[in-house]
């Protein structure tokens, strides 16, 4: 099972009743955190989740809006007497930029292992998260994120009964691992599992304009989280101008690629009530106006469960 929060929905700054945007998930007693703006740490605390497991911090840019409430968070993990390593990723000046905020927050009792971002595509793993890093279309560097949670194929005993492996070896077999013997045999995951099964993805994509990545990286997946900037159709040129999206944009993007279920986020600080849009989106795609704390517990398909 994979579980989220999306705990704020605002762009630039934050407001009285909206804080920053920023996605938390968690799989497996792992967590991980996309974007870490000022107020983040308040909004987790609202919902109830701590920071100590959060074991990977991905960011899209280095804007404030995303980045300045890096330090106090990294302080907030330090105090919940975390001692094991955390990930960093984000595009390439990352360590110079992190490091800079942590001037503030210099000693910590764990290590930071920073991730710079190159490729327009980069696919990164860590415990239960594969995460695919992709370049959009912003004024800086900024990159979206796919997060997936694989499954493998469902075991069959009769294959392993009809290759004489012992049963001892099933276990180790059926969760990825290839066992070698004293006497050179060797027993490979594929000799004993069916085809991979769906999986869990969601995609997360803020500050840019309308690209073709975009679209591949959110097909199909379980949840797609989109920028919805600006909602009133005369504010296309400001959103070229900065390069942002229109939501009806960010719907197009939606309707093409067909995820099982699309949300809205970073919002401007000027659409007091982005849902007043509903009407109009909804005649290009069925997307969700979400607000802040919104949650969502993905799990497998029920015709794929053993």
């Amino acid at each position: 099972m994979l579980d989220l929060c999306l705990l704020g929905t605002g762009g630039m700054m934050p407001l009285p009743n909206r804080w920053l945007t920023s996605l938390m998930l968690r799989c497996s007693g792992s967590n991980m955190l996309i974007d870490c703006g000022e107020g983040t740490q308040i909004a987790m605390k609202e919902k109830g989740w701590s920071p100590k497991p959060i074991d990977i911090i991905c960011f899209t840019h280095f804007h404030a809006d995303h980045i300045s409430g890096l330090p106090g968070m990294l302080l907030s993990i330090g105090n919940a007497e975390r001692t094991e390593p955390i990930h960093i990723i984000g595009p390439k000046g990352l360590r110079r930029v992190a490091d800079g905020l942590r001037i503030v927050a210099p000693e910590l009792p764990f290590e930071v292992i920073y991730h710079e971002l190159e490729e327009p595509v980069q696919q990164l793993s860590f415990g239960p998260f594969v995460i695919d890093a992709f370049k959009v279309n912003h004024k800086v560097t900024c990159y979206g994120y796919r997060v997936s949670i694989r499954r493998l194929g469902k075991f069959d005993a009769a294959r392993a009964q009809e290759q004489n492996i012992p049963i001892r070896y099933w276990n180790r077999l059926q969760h990825g691992e290839t066992v070698t013997l004293d006497d050179g045999v060797i027993y490979t995951p594929d000799m004993v599992m069916g085809e991979a099964r769906r999986g869990l993805s969601v995609t997360y994509c803020t500050d840019t304009r309308p690209t073709p990545a975009i679209t591949e990286m959110a097909k199909d997946v379980d949840l797609f989280i989109c920028e919805g900037m600006y909602g009133e159709r005369d504010k296309l040129d400001n959103a070229k101008k900065n390069r942002h999206m229109m939501m009806y944009e960010a719907a197009e993007i939606g309707a093409a690629a067909k995820p099982r279920e699309m949300w809205f986020t970073h919002y401007s600080p000027s659409e007091m009530r982005p849902d007043i849009y509903k009407d109009d989106i909804w005649k290009i795609h069925p997307v969700k106006f979400a607000r802040d704390g919104w949650t969502k517990d993905l799990t497998f398909d029920d015709e794929d469960k053993d």
